[in-house]
């Protein structure tokens, strides 16, 4: 099956997201090569969908979880929207073991996610 949850609501009233589970997708990333930014990367190149990792890059060593997240705000996206999301989704997910292990080359003092630089191993 495709890793995902259905998290509606869980931004408030009328917003919502689709939230991957990097690490069950991609047991074969270890946690300190970012299997979320790898699936993020995956999901750009596969599609051009942009998602944000919320795991090991966001938190370091205190995250639990290595989630990837895709916003969808209310009334902005159509069916057709969706479909393609979830085409790029279980294209990836064929595709999943081709996906490789992050490090990061470069990283700012402090909120290192928003433009921290990597390369893949």
């Amino acid at each position: 099956t495709l890793l995902l949850m259905l998290c509606f609501g869980a931004l408030g009233a009328g917003n919502g997201a689709l939230t991957i589970d990097a690490a069950a997708l991609c047991p074969h990333i270890p946690r300190g090569q970012f299997p979320g930014q790898a699936v993020v990367c995956g999901l750009y190149r596969e599609g051009g969908i942009r998602s944000v990792e919320i795991g090991s890059v966001m938190f370091g060593k205190d995250a639990r979880l290595e989630l990837v997240r895709l916003a969808m705000p209310r009334r902005v996206y159509t069916q057709s929207h969706m479909d393609y999301v979830v085409e790029v989704c279980a294209a990836l997910h064929e595709r999943r073991e081709r996906l490789r292990g992050l490090h990061i080359v470069h990283e700012p003092p402090v909120l290192r996610h928003f433009t921290a630089r990597f390369e893949e191993l």
